[in-house]
């Protein structure tokens, strides 16, 4: 059995990680008006198999971010106390649309590195049936 791992198993973990992470983000962005959430954090660690590192990557296990939630005024609002306060969300949109950019440029990235290897992986073929 070899070690090595293929470029392609490379590419498609790196997907697969980055497409975890938009997920939370997309999460993050559309629950960032609700009262008490706490954004979700995502970090990558390299992937294990029968206790040898595989060069692969995976996302971990998701983290809330346990910053300050902000108090906001509003005496109206249901969740509101009795001093007219509720909790709102950590979500700063600014960092969340960095973030999904970033993620989504990382995907692209390794698709495009999928599909070279699969070109030339395919003129390879070509070559040898010469």
């Amino acid at each position: 059995m070899t070690d090595r791992i293929s470029p392609l198993q490379l590419s498609a973990s790196g997907m697969r990680a980055q497409s975890e992470r938009l997920r939370h983000t997309a999460e993050n962005i559309a629950n960032s008006d609700t009262p008490g959430y706490r954004r979700k954090l995502v970090s990558f660690e390299e992937a294990v198999r029968f206790g040898r590192a595989t060069g692969e990557v995976t996302a971990s296990r998701v983290r809330l971010d346990q910053g300050e939630l902000p108090q906001i005024f509003d005496p109206s609002h249901p969740m509101a106390d009795e001093q007219g306060y509720y909790q709102g969300s950590n979500v700063d949109l600014v960092i969340e649309i960095a973030d999904s950019r970033e993620a989504g440029r990382s995907y692209e990235a390794n698709l495009k590195m999928f599909e070279q290897t699969r070109q030339m992986g395919s003129s390879l073929l070509e070559l040898l049936r010469r």
